[in-house]
């Protein structure tokens, strides 16, 4: 009986253990269920974002396949008199350029695919049957904001990581088949390259990488402790490391108090804190910048002292703020075209045009601005969107319930 009790008692323990073993694992999969997005999207939400994203895709393959046969039409005189070969003109020069001018006009696709679709569905009366089911307008929204922020991150990593490689490829074809003329050369350069250390170059040209005239002062407390200077100086651009020149015919005077210490060489491999990009600008060069390299390149200018950053501060914003359009100009769209009206969505195409060019027109200026009458960068890549944030408010408030 004893036997018999403990054998109950042993199975009974171990079904209790299963049993809280399964509890535990169904208060974890109630939690997935509740922290899993695709539990609050429901078959009226992914027939919108199919819609979204399918006329969005749409609006970008019409527009820009019009913008590359008129580009065509543009430049095909000077691909026959420069001879660039097709291969370049495919792969290098417009699989570069349509993602660029994609992402540059997205927002522009975006307000159009919002109109089109959304017009189409409330002419249809399927936005009417929508409310009336019970389905509120800001309910109604969900599935644009959603569609927003797929838009949002492939806009963003886009411009930040991927765009600015293909602009160096696209902007080497358009000097070397386009005569497109490019800044590859710089006079009487200075610049601070580290605390208390200024580096001189007469000419620089960066297609050798070279420069001719260099000299490198040393400061300590204000005295002059160290002249370097140089009949030409070389960038290594192949050696593992950031920073490394080499000198020709080199010769350097130590000052230690009254005496003098000078010594001298024919090449010499040093470390000086300075790239090619520093020493030659060219315009447009910060869109050839990924995000990381925009930061380091700022924070590093700023630590020499130079000032002359305002263009890629403007251009690191910018990249930030244009991501967030998507949330303002959809707000906008679907506002203006869910109403049922006479006349079809052609006044509504020609408002989303409107408004879109307008956004994209005070980015210019209000970029113009920063880099012109010393506006804050990071408040001149905003406001554009502070103004047509304003405008999407009231045009929600009027949104019919």
């Amino acid at each position: 009986m004893l036997h018999l009790q403990q054998t109950v008692r042993r199975k009974t323990k171990g079904i209790r253990t299963a049993w809280a073993w399964l509890c535990h694992k169904l208060r974890f999969l109630r939690v997935l269920n509740v922290i899993n997005p695709f539990h609050y999207i429901s078959i009226l939400d992914w027939y919108i974002i199919r819609k979204f994203i399918g006329t969005y895709i749409y609006s970008i393959i019409l527009i820009i396949s019009i913008s590359i046969v008129f580009d065509v039409n543009e430049n095909l005189v000077k691909f026959t008199q420069y001879h660039a070969p097709l291969k370049a003109i495919v792969f290098d020069y417009y699989a570069n350029f349509v993602p660029y001018f994609a992402n540059l006009f997205s927002p522009l696709f975006v307000f159009i695919a919002v109109i089109f679709f959304t017009s189409k569905l409330a002419s249809n009366s399927e936005i009417i049957s929508m409310l009336a089911a019970g389905v509120s307008f800001k309910r109604l929204m969900r599935p644009y904001m959603i569609s927003c922020v797929l838009i949002s991150t492939l806009s963003f990593f886009l411009s930040a990581y991927v765009i600015p490689h293909g602009t160096v490829i696209r902007q080497n074809f358009e000097t070397m088949y386009k005569n497109k003329k490019k800044n590859t050369s710089a006079e009487n350069v200075m610049l601070q390259v580290d605390k208390g250390t200024i580096a001189y170059i007469q000419h620089y040209d960066n297609n050798q990488k070279c420069g001719y005239g260099f000299s490198l002062d040393k400061f300590e407390n204000k005295k002059l402790v160290s002249h370097l200077t140089a009949m030409d100086i070389q960038y290594d651009t192949i050696s593992d490391s950031k920073y490394h020149w080499t000198l020709s015919n080199w010769k350097i005077r130590e000052l230690r108090g009254l005496r003098e210490h000078i010594t001298s060489g024919t090449k010499r491999d040093t470390i000086i804190q300075m790239e090619p990009t520093d020493l030659v600008y060219s315009k447009g060069q910060q869109e050839t910048f990924t995000n990381p390299e925009l930061k380091e390149y700022i924070s590093k200018q700023k630590n020499r002292g130079n000032g002359n950053v305002v263009q890629y501060e403007v251009e690191y914003h910018k990249r930030i703020a244009s991501s967030f359009a998507s949330f303002i100009l959809t707000t906008i769209g679907l506002s203006l075209s869910s109403r049922k009206r006479k006349g079809g969505m052609g006044m509504y195409l020609g408002m989303g045009l409107a408004l879109s060019f307008g956004y994209i027109m005070l980015q210019t200026v209000s970029s113009t601005f920063a880099i012109n009458a010393n506006t804050p960068p990071i408040l001149a890549a905003w406001i554009p969107n502070f103004i047509f944030a304003i405008v999407a408010y009231f045009c929600y408030k009027k949104a019919p319930n």
